[in-house]
Order: C-alpha cells, then sequence, then structure tokens
C-alpha cells in the first residue's frame, strides 16, 4: 500500500476514518493492467480529462476527444492516443516532457461509470499507430501504473451529443476553427500541416 496512498492522503484518512476503507477498495479494485472490462470501456469513450505537470508540480488538466476508439489499449497495462491539432500552447504535451507522470479520467455520463488512469507517459512522432489515428501529429503512449474505478455517485447525467465536426477521421475534412481566422493570431499561427 505504501505506492497507493502518500503521507497526505493518509492523513485524511485517519481524520475521517477511512483508512482501512481505502486499503480494501485498494486492494480489491486497483490493479496495474486492465481487464477486458477495462479496454472495452476506454476504447468506447469519444472523451477523457488529461491531468499533467510540469518540472515544478504546477498542475494542468485538459480535455481529450475524438471517435470513441481514439484512445487504445496496446498492452496489458498501456495504452496510447493521438494528439491533434489544438492552440499550439502544448500545456498538456509539454508537461510530459519535463514530468511524466500523467493521470487520466475515462467517464460514461449515462451508465454513470468511471475509470481512472495513473502512469507515466511518452511521445512520439514516429509511433505506428500515425498512420491508423487519422489527424494525429503525435501519438501519446501512456505506461499505467495503477488503474481503479472511481465512485460514479456525484456523476450528473447528460444527453449523448453530437460528435464535434473538428475531430479528425477518415474521409472528412474539419473546418477551421473560428479562433484560427481572428485578426489576432494571423501573424503568428504556423503553416497548415495539411498544406505541407
Amino acid at each position: 500500500m505504501s505506492n497507493t496512498y502518500h503521507v497526505g492522503m493518509r492523513q485524511l484518512q485517519d481524520r475521517f476514518g477511512t483508512r482501512l476503507l481505502a486499503d480494501r477498495l485498494d486492494e480489491r479494485l486497483g490493479r496495474s493492467t486492465f481487464t477486458a472490462e477495462d479496454r472495452a470501456f476506454v476504447e468506447s469513450r469519444p472523451m477523457f480529462f488529461f491531468a499533467s505537470a510540469d518540472a515544478r508540480g504546477q498542475p494542468d488538466c485538459s480535455y481529450k476527444g475524438g471517435d470513441p476508439g481514439f484512445v487504445r489499449i496496446t498492452a496489458d497495462d498501456e495504452l496510447a492516443f493521438p494528439s491533434y491539432d489544438g492552440n499550439g500552447m502544448f500545456r498538456s504535451l509539454g508537461n510530459v516532457l519535463v514530468n511524466a507522470a500523467v493521470g487520466l479520467l475515462f467517464i460514461d455520463f449515462e451508465s454513470p461509470r468511471r475509470l481512472r488512469v495513473n502512469g507515466v507517459a511518452r511521445i512520439a512522432d514516429d509511433d505506428d499507430l500515425l498512420g491508423i489515428f487519422t489527424g494525429a501529429q503525435l501519438v501519446v503512449r501512456v505506461r499505467a501504473g495503477r488503474i481503479f474505478p472511481n465512485c460514479s455517485r456525484y456523476i450528473h447525467s447528460s444527453t449523448s451529443a453530437t460528435p464535434s465536426p473538428y475531430v479528425p477521421r477518415s474521409g472528412h475534412t474539419p473546418p477551421v476553427p473560428k479562433w484560427k481566422s481572428m485578426e489576432m493570431f494571423a501573424d503568428v499561427l504556423p503553416p497548415d500541416p495539411g498544406s505541407r
């Protein structure tokens, strides 16, 4: 249990009398490899939240979205996903270059259900999956250190929405985001990778 909970977590567990519960939850539900159910769940999600931190520990959290299946379980303890064209800030992936520790949160708002994946990420621009992920600039692979379901009781229900027209997919040319046509950014936009 020493790697699962640090002193701050233990302090609050002891304060609220949940240390034994926390240990039992980790013992029974925590794992370091994906189950078949985890695979089906993760690969069915059209989005997840990605937490990272810089070299000083300053956190950042971003939304990652795509067509269901854009996240793939690639090994018993590894998943991969594409990095698409964004706003050019590279906050999350820049953090990965200086601090590989990451957290991913997958949510199904309808069931409801959620799954956490904590691990170590790496980025590649020559990954075999680049040919499979339409529109990907990079591929991010995450080696899971801890996988665990999370209580779903506070997940709000939402109505399934139409997929974003901006998601890259085979046979579809996403529209140019409105912010990229704003005059204040015109002189600093990089060349369109599709025009090279």
